[in-house]
């Protein structure tokens, strides 16, 4: 399938299917299920797959642009394929092929479905899930805080830091087992929370847990998340751009009902706001961190202004649940703290104190 037709499929299928029960999704687990086996069906959530593997191999451009455009429609959908997305394209990097030709070539159409726990390794004081290296692979002990889409993935690829500062990523199934020689791995229930309930957030726990070396993904240098972090810091942006969208969507659609509120300028400035934002980012992969982590900042300040003035302008309305608006600004701020660091906290801690600065 060639990657035009690729992209307007799933723009066809966002608008028509996705748009109408996006309040929906953001709660509705058997929903979102069908949702993401939706994007399966028409190939799509093995993006960053090489072709040799059955994916699409797109080029981070327009695979950006698929991140986008899904984040405009559900956030819930967006959150929970992009962990699938991701394992794909870590797995993908593997020099196990055995264990690449097991999951990626079923990815694509979700017949293997998995997801990603690793954010841990970001904490800087104890990471709590640890490795010691055995006679046949691993042995995982410790508790893993963050895991989305129990329920909807089969397995996990997760990591563990190793004595030496190193990580091992390997795949664990994600469910609760018992293995013969009395490892275990348990979930808890579902996390209650404010946004994206539906997505079936987890915490796990690994007791002694042996990961065979045929499950190893990779192992890698010490601080690699770090360093990737830096690389990476753009990749959560796409999904704010997507988010301030959808509070525009807000807006114009309310200018249409409501002809005669006098929104149209601030809509008209944001929107601008927005294309001047999308055009920097895009075009900011050559960029210093310290320049794409200052776009990575203005794309969370845009989408919660943007989800705010959608917000503002449904009134009262905007206070249920099942409102647009009331969704898309609870999106926004889960992704003003999605793939945070300490780096971004900061960043985007000190732009939001810029207007008090003004004000001395």
């Amino acid at each position: 399938m060639e990657t035009p037709t690729l992209l307007e499929t799933a723009d066809i299928y966002l608008w028509d299917t996705i748009a109408p029960i996006a309040n929906q999704l953001d709660e509705k687990v058997e929903l979102l299920r069908s949702a993401l086996q939706g994007l399966g069906d028409r190939h799509l959530l093995a993006l960053r797959v090489p072709k040799t593997h059955n994916g699409a191999g797109l080029d981070s451009y327009l695979f950006h642009s698929f991140q986008e455009q899904v984040a405009r429609f559900s956030g819930a959908l967006a959150f929970l394929q992009t962990q699938h997305q991701s394992a794909g394209a870590i797995l993908s990097k593997s020099k196990n092929e055995s264990l690449k030709q097991a999951y990626l070539p079923r990815m694509g159409t979700g017949e293997a479905l998995i997801g990603i726990g690793f954010s841990h390794l970001r904490r800087h004081d104890n990471p709590p899930l640890k490795a010691i290296e055995t006679h046949s692979g691993y042995q995982l002990h410790g508790h893993i805080p963050w895991i989305t889409g129990f329920g909807f993935f089969q397995t996990v690829l997760v990591a563990a830091l190793l004595p030496n500062g190193q990580a091992i990523y390997g795949m664990i199934p994600f469910t609760n087992v018992q293995q013969a020689s009395g490892g275990s791995i348990r979930f808890s229930e579902p996390m209650q929370l404010a946004a994206m309930s539906s997505t079936n957030t987890v915490t796990a726990e690994l007791n002694e847990w042996n990961l065979e070396a045929s499950e190893v993904a990779f192992v890698t240098e010490v601080g690699a998340i770090f360093r990737s972090d830096r690389t990476n810091v753009l990749n959560h942006s796409f999904f704010a751009l997507g988010c301030a969208q959808a509070g525009l969507d807000v807006i114009s659609h309310t200018q249409e009902i409501k002809p005669h509120l006098s929104i149209s300028p601030a809509y008209e400035t944001l929107l601008e706001e927005l294309k001047l934002c999308r055009h920097f980012i895009y075009s900011a992969q050559d960029e210093s961190f310290e320049e794409r982590l200052k776009l990575r900042v203005w794309s969370i300040n845009l989408a919660m202004r943007c989800a705010h003035a959608a917000v503002v302008v449904s009134s009262g309305a905007a206070n249920s649940k099942q409102h647009p608006a009331q969704r898309v600004y609870r999106e926004a701020l889960v992704f003003s703290v999605a793939g945070q660091t300490t780096a971004v906290l900061e960043a985007t801690v000190d732009r939001i104190s810029t207007t008090s600065r003004r004000y001395r």
